[in-house]
């Protein structure tokens, strides 16, 4: 079976053999988390390392008035949090969004693979620097971008970040996430969501259909988004 995990810090550092021999080992124990489980809880003591290999997950905050916002989504491969046991509890709540196959790897077990492997600690600090550059673009979105902007920009990020690991089959992504929770990540309410979806529909860009995404003019869909990639960062990629 594929790990996502090794793929993708494999493809930020080429991994000595005995460098995927160790993150193979440290994820080999992944369990299966039912849809909707908190991994983890605002408030609560940070603990391992979560690492997704299969499903998806998100970052998440409850508002006083019980309004939620979505911080972040995260897909196989991912991780969560590395040095987050630096600090004393958890500011916000990690949530699968679909069922899922995650590995817990313990905190002084990450320390030391990262200390005895130098090119799983470059990799790992590379995606640490493109989730901020993520959490950047979604940043600027939520002060700058309009609703169609902020909702086909998110489109275009998804969709990419799907394709660097191997999830997209031509132009169409499977995408797990309701317009309830679209909505929360994008600081609209549903039925306003609603309404840009339709204005991306009829305007042939891109089309959400039972759980699909469908992008019909990508060259269309990035205009419409203002839509810069270098946030990503694929150029880091190394070839395989």
């Amino acid at each position: 079976m594929t790990n996502r995990f090794v793929d993708k810090l494999n493809g930020f550092s080429k991994l000595r053999s005995e460098e995927v021999a160790a993150l193979l080992a440290a994820t080999a124990q992944a369990k299966e988390i039912p849809i909707k489980t908190d991994l983890i809880r605002e408030g609560d003591q940070p603990g391992p390392v979560f690492v997704m290999l299969k499903g998806w997950a998100c970052r998440y905050k409850i508002l006083p008035n019980g309004t939620r916002q979505v911080l972040a989504y995260l897909m196989p491969g991912d991780c969560c949090d590395l040095h987050i046991g630096l600090l004393a509890e958890m500011d916000h709540s990690i949530q699968v969004i679909t069922p899922a196959l995650v590995a817990t790897i313990g905190r002084l077990e990450m320390d030391e693979i990262m200390e005895k492997h130098r090119g799983i600690a470059k990799a790992m600090y590379l995606g640490q620097l493109i989730d901020e550059g993520i959490m950047r673009a979604w940043i600027t979105s939520m002060g700058r971008r309009s609703s169609i902007e902020r909702v086909a920009h998110l489109m275009c990020e998804l969709y990419l970040r799907a394709r660097n690991i191997g999830l997209i089959d031509g132009e169409e992504l499977e995408l797990p996430l309701s317009q309830l929770l679209l909505a929360d990540s994008l600081g609209m309410t549903p039925v306003h969501l609603n309404r840009v979806l339709k204005v991306l529909r009829h305007s042939g860009a891109m089309i959400i259909s039972r759980g699909t995404l469908h992008i019909k003019d990508p060259r269309k869909l990035i205009q419409m988004a203002g839509f810069d990639e270098n946030y990503l960062h694929r150029r880091l990629r190394v070839s395989a």
